[in-house]
């Protein structure tokens, strides 16, 4: 595509409302674009349509009409969740039209760096952890996309003394064109959201666009530790900067005496003995000495997957010019994100955590090895298609009890038989998703004793009962708070 100032008078079409859409499509408006917006939503759902409307844009809700895209349309703009498979996108395609998402624009029109995160775990925290750092170190920087402001709304404010710290999903990426950040981090890549991508071939494709465009001016932050992440290797253009748990690098940030990998059934290791024995230090080329940064059981996240996330953010905050000992104090005073493995509260002995942002096997997996109490875990959401296998040896090895929900329940009942757990409760839905919720956090506190942990991660997405995985999240708490 072109620049965004270079479609003046030229027909623009947004696919999907939302802030996003929104956001867009007054941009174009105001650089003078004739602009339609089209969701599939019914107008009483669509109360931003009025807003557009009021501006002179288009908007046309409640069906896709024939023709929206045609011989004079120039770009078309979607929201990241639409399918590639919605009647306007296959109809843009065929007309070679190119099709993107804000993403693409926003990089067009940015002033301002980017700092742009991807994996299938822990981009939100990272990605609010990297924003923390960088205020510490007064490098100005702004936080949005898949998390906060729309990227087009940060773009057209932010100067060349600004970072745009970009959390950004495979939705997002696959509608990339050009987009070429100055400092791309590829977290990790887990099977997820193969109902949208098809495939884990396409899955991983849109997520290695984020290294696709860059150039050796560029850096190309990678875990050293994932293999799908480790085969992207040899094809990044940006200068490489690792980051591992696992393996001292030649240069790059780690974790010295590193980790060693644990294994089906090897009993899980005290997560406070680990961190006290290692330290966070780092290598910025081939041919510096080793610097430590800090003690590991400083930070005040724990468990190895947010000792990822915070090497992971520690080695951009580097390459974007922060200086070490800036770093230190908020990596010791950062507690996370909301809906992250977040302590709720305790009652009768039992802790409950909220982790609903667990949306696949992996990032369940990971909180439940940096637990060490008893466990009652409860789990369920929507059907994407995976056997979740994944989950047998943790469920064989931490769980002592466990209540399923949503449309996978019964494949996770299959699991918890598999690894030969007691104690197995079923919640069949019930008249609304606040009812269900009710009952499963009932169900798993009667299994608790006191010491045993109470742990809300789903392992699914949210979208069988609940809009988000934050209303998910917030119903979870007030459950328990009502208990």
């Amino acid at each position: 595509m072109k620049h965004p100032s270079q479609y003046k008078n030229e027909k623009v079409v947004v696919l999907g409302l939302a802030r996003s859409g929104v956001s867009v499509a007054k941009l174009f408006h105001k650089l003078g674009a004739k602009v339609t917006v089209n969701d599939r939503k019914p107008r009483e759902q669509s109360p931003e349509a009025a807003q557009l409307e009021q501006l002179g844009i288009e908007v046309i809700c409640g069906y896709h009409p024939e023709r929206l895209v045609d011989n004079t349309t120039a770009l078309l703009i979607k929201n990241p969740g639409i399918p590639y498979n919605a009647p306007p996108i296959i109809e843009a395609q065929a007309a070679s039209v190119d099709v993107v998402t804000e993403v693409e624009i926003a990089y067009w029109l940015s002033k301002a760096p980017i700092i742009g995160i991807t994996g299938s775990n822990g981009k939100t925290t990272t990605t609010t952890l990297i924003g923390e750092l960088l205020t510490a170190a007064n490098l100005q920087p702004v936080v949005g996309g898949n998390i906060g402001l729309p990227l087009c709304e940060i773009a057209e404010d932010v100067s060349s003394e600004n970072w745009i710290i970009a959390e950004l999903s495979s939705f997002q990426l696959k509608g990339t064109i050009t987009f070429a950040p100055k400092i791309a981090l590829l977290l990790n890549l887990a099977e997820t959201h193969l109902d949208y991508h098809g495939d884990m071939q396409d899955y991983v494709a849109s997520k290695a666009k984020i290294l696709s465009n860059q150039s050796d001016e560029d850096i190309a932050i990678l875990n050293w530790d994932d293999e799908i992440t480790r085969q992207l290797i040899p094809s990044c253009k940006g200068q490489l900067f690792p980051f591992s748990i696992y393996e001292k690098l030649e240069q790059g940030v780690y974790i010295d005496p590193p980790f060693s990998p644990i294994n089906a059934g090897d009993p899980l290791p005290n997560a406070a003995e680990e961190a006290s024995i290692r330290s966070i230090v780092y290598r910025m080329d081939n041919h510096s000495e080793q610097q430590v940064l800090m003690p590991l059981h400083s930070l005040a996240l724990p468990g190895r997957h947010n000792a990822a996330n915070a090497i992971a953010a520690i080695a951009a905050c580097l390459k974007a010019g922060a200086k070490p000992a800036e770093l230190i104090e908020p990596l010791t005073s950062f507690r996370g994100v909301e809906h992250r493995l977040e302590f709720v509260r305790t009652s009768n002995g039992v802790s409950y955590y909220n982790d609903s942002k667990a949306t696949n096997a992996t990032a369940t997996t990971m909180t439940i090895r940096s637990l060490s109490a008893p466990l009652v875990l409860i789990a369920g959401g929507l059907d994407r298609g995976s056997d979740y296998m994944e989950l047998l040896p943790i469920f064989t090895d931490r769980l002592k009890g466990i209540v399923v929900v949503g449309e996978t329940r019964h494949k996770l009942e299959h699991i918890a038989k598999l690894a030969g757990l007691d104690h197995i409760k079923i919640v069949e839905p019930k008249a609304s998703a606040e009812e269900t919720l009710d009952e499963a956090v009932k169900l798993a506190s009667e299994l608790a004793e006191s010491g045993d942990i109470v742990l809300l991660s789903p392992a699914c997405a949210s979208w069988d009962m609940f809009s988000s995985y934050e209303e998910r999240g917030s119903m979870f708490k007030k459950s328990v708070h009502t208990l």
